[in-house]
């Protein structure tokens, strides 16, 4: 009987039981921490790209040139929604983004806005841009820039939680003073 008791009492074997019970565990923590950090990037890269698009609406093509009667917006010399388009592109093809997934965003509530020629247009259906906007709310003077908007799909792969296959749109929202 003694045998028997003594044999019960061993501990040979606890050390893979607890591992077999903590492993998992750091190992969803290690995912988590991984794709936590691809979406902290991919944010990362977007507001950049905004932020890119945004100074690109803002600043003239050419601030001596008269208005050329096509390809810039609005007949003046800030560039059209292709080049805003191009400017988020190049920040955003770096990281290997799909351009068929960015999709507008457009800001709610509706942005003030400046005197005329004003008006938000997605561009290509896929980047927002609201131009003529007031920065400063409804401040007097108002201040008027470029508003620059777009979001991105995010799916988190975490097996065994309730994040596993969700999809999370992330928007990047960017501004700059529009110069004369």
């Amino acid at each position: 009987m003694l045998k028997i008791l003594h044999k019960l009492g061993r501990t040979e074997g606890a050390e893979i039981a607890e591992a077999a019970l903590v492993l998992p565990l750091v190992f969803m923590f290690l995912l988590g921490i991984i794709w936590f950090g691809r979406a902290f990037n991919i944010y990362s890269t977007m507001s950049q790209a905004a932020q890119r698009g945004a100074i690109a609406a803002a600043r003239p093509t050419c601030a001596t040139c008269p208005p050329p009667p096509a390809g810039n917006w609005s007949g003046t010399n800030f560039a059209d929604d292709t080049t805003v388009d191009n400017a988020v592109y190049a920040v955003t093809d770096l990281s290997n983004f799909d351009r068929n997934l960015i999709a507008p965003n457009p800001p709610v509530p509706g942005p003030t806005f400046c005197p005329p020629p004003n008006g938000c247009s997605p561009s290509t259906g896929r980047i927002t841009i609201c131009r003529s906007v007031a920065l400063n709310g409804p401040a007097t003077p108002a201040q008027c820039g470029v508003l620059v908007s777009f979001k991105y799909p995010f799916q988190l792969y975490l097996p065994f939680t309730s994040l596993n296959l969700q999809r999370i749109d992330l928007t990047a929202t960017a501004q700059s003073r529009m110069e004369n």
